[in-house]
């Protein structure tokens, strides 16, 4: 949990069946707190904090691991160092959109060194789940919370791009930075499928509010 605006939030309750462990990064800490989740680790410089709530988190976290405030990384790039060390499958990053746009940027690009950890690294916020793909095929399967879904190259190109099962088909299409081609589609079944043979995707499921 980043320290993102709160009203960007999605229903953790939803999530608390499929997270095993949770980790605040700074005053993100204190945001699962106020979600009835207690942190198993709390890190970074808690410097957006008052002492109030930093005490508070200091006694409620299962690990409390404070860093100084001058440091080369963000605070949410140490919880993610911890999260590394204990080996997870899937990754999910709640407040890390909204505020400030180049934090908002650089959040999207953690997608990258995720996945190159070999772990599924997912954004959610209540509007959209963001999540990098790599070549080859996927299902992808309807979700009624979030049922537009959008491709985005975040390559400068991908290539061989084909899309089953959606409202706007494709076959061996090659989109490139800047194509709105693959913007705001739909699923017409329970599942689709997309397929490519060249880059890196940015798989985008959002809803209208």
């Amino acid at each position: 949990m980043g320290n993102g605006p709160k009203d960007l939030i999605p229903d953790l309750s939803r999530y608390e069946t499929t997270i095993d462990i949770w980790i605040g990064a700074d005053r993100g800490a204190l945001t699962l707190l106020e979600n009835n989740i207690m942190p198993d680790y709390a890190v970074g410089d808690f410097d957006s904090m008052a002492e109030a709530d930093k005490d508070t988190v200091r006694k409620q976290a299962k690990v409390f691991d404070p860093y100084p405030s001058e440091k080369d990384e963000t605070d949410l790039e140490i919880a993610l160092k911890q999260a590394y060390t204990l080996k997870p499958d899937k990754l999910y990053l709640f407040g890390v959109t909204g505020g400030r746009l180049d934090h908002a940027l650089i959040n999207i690009q953690l997608l990258y060194s995720i996945m190159d950890q070999g772990i599924q690294g997912i954004i959610a916020d209540h509007q959209n789940l963001l999540e990098l793909s790599e070549p080859g095929s996927h299902k992808i399967n309807y979700d009624q919370h979030y049922s537009i879904i959008s491709f985005i190259p975040f390559t400068p190109c991908v290539k061989g791009l084909t899309l089953e099962g959606f409202y706007y088909k494709l076959s061996d299409e090659t989109i490139s930075w800047g194509s709105t081609l693959c913007i705001s589609n739909q699923l017409i079944s329970d599942f689709g499928t997309f397929s490519y043979d060249e880059g890196i995707l940015l798989v985008i499921k959002s809803r209208d509010v």
